[in-house]
């Protein structure tokens, strides 16, 4: 599934990089519980069609020329698809969540085995509460980290001592957005995309000063979870329904390419939430 937007000429600027993904299938995808905003044990989901539109998503990734692996599903863990919040890898060191709900903990050990087992990176096992990917996101030089939901602020400390490059910590003040994945995403090492009104506003003065350029997203753009997008620098997977944002991308270089995740949004998850991505480096 492509855009159908005309790619504007400036977007050969863009370069996109290969990228190395971490994904889980929905098998056992259903909403038994509320831990978010947008979970409603009472809205039916179609596992089906939640398969159709991961596969989807993935096959995208593969058409984009990156590398996906596939973790094994377990039964009892729903939420398992979004393998985004099973860690955060930077530079061959996996950093492993410690989720704040019970619902969830058992991914994490988990998808500590799929590491393990694949001899992927070298394992830090977290003394904090933080939700991987979900909270974390590494950004060039930087990385950005958000806090007020379920990630605690020690565990930025401990990801910099463990990662060793500065972590910018963010606060997220609305429980609609309730990681830093569904208020934010990096276009590339130099710039991201955001919602203003998700957070602090220290935290919107710090994103101000250190991205001039970024593309600031509106609300609906936000509630379609046009924020939980997957970008490679040039190419950028984003909710279908974030009509705005689309644009944005397309006004701003990026090529964007639509996905419909819609069944796996009723868990609040999108793209970014589906998507671990491996960063090997020196630890390997």
């Amino acid at each position: 599934m492509t855009s159908t937007l005309t790619r504007p000429a400036h977007a050969t600027n863009r370069k996109a990089t290969r990228r190395e993904y971490l994904v889980c299938p929905p098998r056992h995808f259903e909403v038994a519980y509320a831990i978010n905003e947008w979970m409603q044990i009472d809205v039916p989901v179609d596992r089906e069609l939640a398969m159709v539109q991961w596969e989807n998503l993935i096959e995208i990734y593969r058409g984009l020329g990156h590398t996906v692996h596939v973790a094994e599903p377990a039964d009892g863990l729903p939420d398992m698809v979004f393998a985004a919040n099973c860690a955060v890898m930077v530079d061959g060191h996996v950093f492993g969540a410690r989720f704040r709900h019970p619902e969830r903990a058992a991914e994490a050990p988990a998808f500590r085995r799929w590491f393990a087992d694949h001899e992927c990176g070298v394992y830090h096992e977290p003394t904090t509460r933080n939700e991987g990917e979900g909270d974390f996101a590494p950004a060039g030089r930087y990385i950005l980290a958000g806090t007020g939901f379920r990630t605690d602020p020690e565990a930025h400390e401990e990801a910099e001592a463990i990662f060793g490059k500065p972590v910018i910590s963010l606060t997220l003040c609305d429980p609609a957005y309730y990681h830093l994945d569904v208020a934010l995403f990096v276009l590339d090492d130099d710039n991201v995309a955001y919602y203003p009104a998700a957070f602090s506003q220290k935290s919107q003065r710090v994103l101000r000063t250190l991205y001039p350029n970024a593309i600031i997203v509106a609300k609906a753009d936000a509630e379609a979870f046009g924020l939980n997008s997957i970008s490679d620098g040039r190419n950028v997977v984003v909710a279908q329904d974030a009509i705005g944002l689309i644009e944005q991308l397309h006004e701003n270089g990026y090529v964007p390419i639509p996905v419909d995740l819609s069944e796996l949004r009723k868990a609040g998850g999108g793209a970014k939430c589906c998507t671990q991505e491996i960063r090997r480096g020196r630890a390997e």
